[in-house]
């Protein structure tokens, strides 16, 4: 399974050179659809020469691997067909347009309930099913195969789990560029310290703060953590230097969980990834 794990990892360094290197939008989107295309290629070819060493293997692959480099190829031809549009389209029609297509994607994971929950909750009871090739116990009539010609390249629910990660990339897309519509002032003046604000707990930046300092991240730990509270105190308008301590004190007396918001910060982190991957 490395070999294939190995051309997933090459197109995501791909993708990420494309981005660095291009300055127009959709010369940059189309680069990324050719390198998409290729990476399934290459799987494909793979596939028919070395096959699967066992039918756990098979899974894997259809339900983790190739749904990667499909759903990126997914995301970016909906995307060129979005930013093809923008340079068309006046603001207001924009917008119109951007929501038509996030209630398009709702309607088709409403229509597609039962495996997007499967998809969600990482179950695994359906996988023999959904996800190994020339399945004779499923029906003909419920084969959603993307290309019925090629069954040695699709099973029966990969292709749908691509239409999910896809369409969880393009409804966080979707949403930033209509914001970003609704807000031109704010796109066109970036944000600056003046209006920043610690939206969560005190004591949750208190925990950061600390982690920051512990970890010798800033200055290599030479700035001493009063210091750092009041660095972070004027970011974000706020004294932290005065109960600083006692915040601390409330983290170690702590029975569970001492550090709760890092882990919170962590799971957080970890479910965007696999959101995006």
């Amino acid at each position: 399974m490395e070999a294939y794990s190995h051309i997933i990892i090459e197109l995501e360094r791909d993708l990420e050179q494309i981005a660095l290197t291009s300055d127009h939008v959709l010369d940059t989107t189309r680069m990324a659809i050719r390198s998409c295309k290729l990476a399934l290629v290459k799987l494909r070819r793979m596939v028919l020469a070395r096959g699967f060493p066992d039918q756990e293997s098979e899974i894997r692959f259809f339900k983790e691997i190739k749904p990667l480099a499909h759903s990126r190829l997914l995301f970016y031809q909906s995307l060129f067909e979005i930013q093809s549009l923008q340079v068309k389209y006046a603001p207001e029609r924009m917008r119109r347009y951007l929501e038509a297509k996030i209630d398009e994607i709702q309607l088709y994971m409403e229509e597609h309930a039962a495996s997007v929950q499967y998809y969600n909750c990482g179950f695994t009871y359906l996988d023999s099913l959904y996800f190994v090739r020339n399945n004779d116990q499923i029906p003909i009539e419920l084969k959603c195969l993307e290309d019925p010609m090629d069954e040695q390249f699709n099973t029966w629910q990969d292709h749908t789990f691509a239409v999910i990660r896809a369409n969880n990339l393009l409804l966080e897309y979707l949403t930033q560029e209509i914001i970003r519509l609704e807000n031109p002032e704010q796109a066109n003046h970036p944000m600056t310290l003046a209006n920043l604000a610690w939206t969560g707990h005190i004591i949750d930046l208190v925990e950061l703060l600390y982690a920051l300092s512990s970890a010798r991240a800033i200055n290599n730990g030479k700035i001493p953590i009063i210091g750092l509270a009041k660095l972070f105190g004027s970011i974000f308008n706020m004294d932290l230097e005065k109960d600083l301590y006692r915040y601390f004190s409330e983290i170690k007396q702590r029975k569970i969980d001492q550090t709760k918001f890092l882990e919170h910060l962590k799971s957080s982190l970890q479910q965007r990834i696999d959101e995006s991957i």
